[in-house]
């Protein structure tokens, strides 16, 4: 009996001590660059739309581990590395992130972030072009791994880089099947969808849809019409103003880039750790009561004086310590709760404006204001007033670009 009972003693000792480790490494894709010059009529400019936060209704960060101001500066941040992703693969035309789906572009990347703590990400990729022809929805997840945030690391490599560069080849892969023709055409649709926004009377009749709402050129203006000209002039002014508003983008991604990888370096070893503590706790509250158990079933009634002094000392501190054991389990429990709470006191600095925006035509500075989506809206319906008034493009348009918001130390 007072075998057993060390051996328990040993067990609740050892069981007060453990902890589960994980190792997991990273998964990592390699992402396919162009080896050759791609002609200009088959370059596609993309455009990508500000992802989905994806919270719920109802949303309680404590329970689902979804906090909005992280989820909210992800909607901008991820599209905007992933614009830097398809630019250095070096297969498309202009990337941009892009605030509305009216920023007439090639071809179109929307998405839904399902998940992301730092540890996954889960993220549905929508591609479509500007005919509204749907290319492909897939699912990109991926789980970092103890080297993804070492200080010794390639910075240039997001920890979710997997991420990107799946979805980055998989794109480039759709468009390299198409036919040459086709790519062409979405060019041209994109180009007519624009001018029919600015002058529908003039420019009605050169697109037709089909019964699924996919778009085809009818027909194309003559090149030496005088108003083409004067449309891709137009056009060029707009793409200004949305390259002034990937500014904006870029200076949140860079004003934020370390406090958000502080957070998912610290919301990873947070989680990772809550998990050990809790698994941990589950073993050591066993163990504990193993412990109690064997404890009480040590008999105390021996003739022997001596025997009996022993077994009941051996009793006493086999109970003792199965329940500290228990109640050290327990404290492991609010200890993991504790390490939510953590992750919560990370998740509250991030704002989602954009910086107002100053735009010159003909000597009259108007002023944007609100979200970049905001300002958009605001300068194409600017843009439709000077069309329409026949003036302001004659001269150029100058637009005040935004002064980069200093990265923070630490």
């Amino acid at each position: 009996m007072i075998r057993l009972l060390t051996i328990l003693l040993a067990a609740a000792i050892f069981g007060a001590g453990c902890a589960v480790q994980e190792l997991v490494v990273a998964e990592e894709t390699t992402l396919v660059v162009a080896t050759t010059s791609v002609e200009e009529a088959l370059l596609l400019d993309v455009g990508i739309v500000e992802f989905d936060a994806g919270i719920p209704k109802g949303n309680r960060p404590e329970k689902t581990g979804i906090y909005g101001d992280i989820r909210l500066a992800e909607t901008k941040y991820i599209p905007y590395h992933l614009k830097t992703t398809l630019q250095g693969a070096g297969h498309w035309g202009a990337v941009r992130v892009i605030p509305s789906v009216e920023a007439f572009t090639d071809v179109i990347v929307s998405g839904s972030i399902e998940r992301s703590d730092g540890e996954y990400i889960e993220i549905e990729m929508s591609v479509s072009d500007a005919s509204g022809r749907h290319w492909f929805t897939r699912t990109y997840e991926t789980v970092t791994g103890l080297t993804s945030y070492s200080k010794r690391r390639d910075r240039r490599r997001d920890p979710y880089q997997k991420v990107f560069n799946d979805f980055a080849n998989d794109l480039h892969q759709y468009a390299a099947e198409l036919p040459p023709r086709q790519l062409q055409q979405t060019r041209q649709i994109s180009e007519l969808k624009f001018f029919s926004d600015m002058s529908p009377t003039a420019y009605h009749g050169y697109l037709a849809s089909d019964k699924k709402g996919v778009l085809s050129v009818v027909r194309l203006p003559a090149e030496n019409d005088p108003s083409v000209g004067r449309m891709r002039q137009i056009r060029e002014r707009d793409r200004l103003v949305v390259d002034t508003l990937n500014e904006h983008y870029a200076n949140f991604y860079y004003g934020i880039a370390i406090p958000y990888r502080n957070w998912r370096k610290n919301s990873r070893a947070e989680t990772v750790k809550f998990r050990q503590e809790k698994r941990s706790a589950k073993i050591q509250a066993l163990v504990g009561v193993v412990v109690l158990a064997g404890s009480t079933k040590i008999n105390t009634n021996s003739s022997s004086r001596n025997t009996r002094n022993i077994n009941r000392a051996l009793q006493y501190q086999g109970i003792t310590r199965g329940m500290n054991t228990v109640f050290t389990a327990l404290k492991r429990n609010r200890d993991a709760g504790l390490h939510l709470d953590a992750i919560a006191e990370l998740s509250e600095s991030f704002g989602n404006e954009a910086a107002p925006m100053v735009v010159n035509i003909e000597g009259q500075e108007r002023r944007l204001t609100g979200t970049a989506e905001a300002q958009f809206e605001s300068w194409r319906q600017l843009l439709r007033e000077i069309h329409q008034a026949e003036t302001g493009f004659m001269q150029s348009v100058d637009v005040g670009a935004p002064a980069r918001a200093p990265e923070p130390t630490g």
